[in-house]
């Protein structure tokens, strides 16, 4: 944690730090595990730049300027205080496991994350909050329990499935586009192929005779020898 903290010190940008060493943990040279806390510390690294720009602001605006910087440096360190500490807590980790195996298996399932968590699901609290606290409650309070529900039976379906009901034991029961995105990678595989050119094909390729191929009395040509050469000068 400490080393990412300093890295990004030096670089003066998270972003530049962990878009570096995701590679690595691509690759395998850093497992997610250490990647963890030097993100967490690249978190906290980060807070120097507000830190450094509220030092410079004049002395009449110094006293706002460096509060805010302090809040931000807080806000860093209570969350890592809520994740880190207890390895039970760490579910940044299984989350990041997850989704990469998702991503593995199907690639548009990136794309689809970012545009639903940083930009839909935003828009939709976001306007949601403009209506006014009664219908942030109204709208929220379901999809809560609604959330808390699904994680506790999918717990409950990978560790102790005897606890629950059969017929709640799996998904099934619902339809397939609602626990399984094959439907739908069908569906964007299909689209992408209509929207794609379609590749030139290359010439064929004459047919290659191979050794085991050629009757038993019928010598290589490469391996032929003239006839008026013999063993010891070749």
């Amino acid at each position: 944690m400490v080393v990412g903290a300093s890295m990004t010190f030096v670089v003066q940008s998270s972003s530049v730090f962990t878009s570096a060493i995701t590679p690595l943990i691509g690759l395998g040279v850093i497992s997610i595990e250490r990647a963890y806390p030097l993100t967490l510390g690249s978190n906290i690294g980060t807070t120097t730049t507000a830190i450094l720009a509220a030092l410079a602001s004049p002395r009449e605006k110094l006293s706002s300027a460096f509060q805010i910087a302090l809040c931000h440096f807080f806000f860093n360190i209570s969350g890592i205080l809520l994740w880190y500490p207890v390895p039970c807590t760490r579910l940044p980790i299984h989350m990041a496991k997850v989704l990469g195996k998702r991503t593995a298996k199907y690639r548009w399932f990136a794309v689809l994350y970012l545009l639903v968590c940083f930009l839909l699901l935003p828009s939709l609290v976001f306007g949601i909050s403009m209506a006014g606290w009664q219908a942030m409650v109204g709208v929220g309070t379901p999809f809560g329990a609604l959330l808390v529900f699904v994680v506790l039976v999918n717990v409950l379906q990978s560790r102790s499935p005897r606890h629950l009901p059969k017929w709640l034991q799996t998904w099934d029961f619902l339809p397939r586009w609602m626990h399984s995105l094959k439907p739908l990678d069908r569906l964007i595989t299909r689209a992408t192929l209509c929207c794609a050119r379609p590749e030139p094909r290359s010439p064929p390729l004459p047919p290659r005779v191979f050794l085991e191929e050629l009757p038993p009395a019928t010598p290589s040509p490469r391996l032929a020898l003239p006839a008026h050469h013999n063993a010891t000068q070749f």
